[in-house]
């Protein structure tokens, strides 16, 4: 038992390991910043574009309307109403092509960066070993 924690111990210490959990920190946080403009700036500009929103969006595949809410005016349906709710999956992949371009646009910041440190570096280099 103590070998399993000895080897626990130093998978954790690795770089590697640590770089995942910040890695995972920042992704969480990232993705609460991409929800919040999915849905409090991109949705409402697309519902606003279609009349309605999109999660509202379906068809009636089985059921009846059996009443009237006379309170909210809507309509009240049967037992066993079965909807087809197109408008949820058109969000979904609106939903994803919207991370994936974030993300797509965060790594190219981030390797646009990377590359110029290394022209940094590369440029440093030569003039640290003039002066040695």
């Amino acid at each position: 038992m103590g070998n399993f924690f000895k080897e626990f111990r130093e998978f954790i210490s690795k770089g590697n390991a640590l770089d995942l959990a910040v890695g995972l920190i920042i992704g969480t946080a990232f993705n609460a910043i991409i929800k919040s403009l999915v849905a409090d700036i991109i949705t409402p500009l697309i519902s606003l574009l279609f009349k309605a929103d999109l999660r509202s969006l379906k068809v009636l595949l089985r059921g009846d309307v059996v009443g009237v809410d006379p309170v909210t005016g809507l309509d009240i349906y049967s037992e066993g109403t079965i909807w087809l709710t197109y408008g949820n999956f058109f969000q979904a992949v609106i939903d994803f092509l919207i991370i994936a371009l974030a993300i797509f646009l965060a790594l190219k910041v981030i390797t646009k960066l990377g590359n110029k440190l290394k022209d940094v570096k590369a440029a440093i280099a030569p003039t640290k070993e003039k002066a040695e």
